[in-house]
């Protein structure tokens, strides 16, 4: 695998992480849990796991700025470069054993993504990306699915839990594409979800009220694969609206229409 010496940074804290992860999922029933919210779970495998990527990263780039999940927000000494970082994206699965969760690791420089991670520990799958040097699965180059029809496309979501408030906007979403599509997929873990459309295996994904964390590697990974991302809303920003759409070329123009709709 050829990469920058800041991805293979980021490869050795993810896998790192993900050993972690693995071993405390193997005893997910012994795990202690405190609430953040309603069905938002923090763990101490989630805890652990950050703090894990937290030390290698910034032991070998201590400049550098960082956004956490659990830790938050810190600057560094280079305001140009930082790591964005989901130690596991889909805790609720992880909680409840289901085998679909991530660890998510980015690197925005000037305030872009530059460099992209997404470890699947359980299914031993390693998505990357640099920026101009394509999207990757473990040693094989991905690109986005080559379909062009909304009848023998399938897509995925996430549907708001809890107290969230975009539940109605996202049911009318749901009854606008299940009638033009072959399959709407919710399984819970946003960084999968785009590198799912990177690889090919979706054909397109949106959801709301998304963070930096969840999305920030998964945008590039797309975008290197070939796809096209952008705010659910036309000229939205995708970190300030917290809303995204992906998908391939032949799709994304149906799916965002269809999507932007008025109610």
């Amino acid at each position: 695998m050829q990469g920058s010496a800041n991805l293979n940074v980021m490869i050795k804290a993810a896998r790192k992480a993900g050993r972690s992860l693995v071993k405390d999922f193997r005893e997910v029933e012994n795990l202690q849990v405190s609430a953040k919210g309603a069905g938002d779970f923090v763990s101490r495998a989630d805890i652990a796991a950050e703090k894990i990527i937290r030390e290698e990263l910034m032991t070998a780039r201590p400049s550098y700025g960082w956004v956490g999940e659990e830790s938050g927000a810190a600057a560094g000494q280079d305001p140009t470069r930082r790591w964005i970082v989901d130690p596991l994206d889909g805790t609720t699965n992880f909680l409840h054993g289901l085998p679909h969760w991530a660890v998510s690791i980015a690197l925005e420089h000037k305030g872009e993504i530059v460099s992209a991670v997404v470890l699947d520990p359980a299914k031993d799958e390693l998505f990357w990306a640099e920026k101009g040097a394509g999207a990757w699965m473990n040693d094989s180059r991905i690109r986005v699915s080559g379909r062009k029809v909304m009848a023998e496309a399938i897509f995925a979501t996430g549907v708001p839990f809890g107290t969230k408030k975009t539940l109605p906007a996202t049911l009318r979403d749901l009854a606008r594409l299940m009638p033009a599509c072959a399959g709407v997929r919710r399984w819970g873990a946003a960084a999968l979800d785009l590198a799912y459309v990177a690889a090919g295996r979706y054909d397109g994904f949106w959801e709301r009220e998304l963070n930096s964390w969840d999305i920030a590697a998964g945008l590039l990974l797309v975008r290197e694969a070939g796809g096209f991302v952008t705010g659910l809303r036309e000229g939205q920003e995708i970190f300030d609206s917290g809303s995204v759409i992906a998908a391939n070329g032949q799709l994304y123009e149906p799916l965002a229409t269809l999507l932007r709709e008025p109610a």
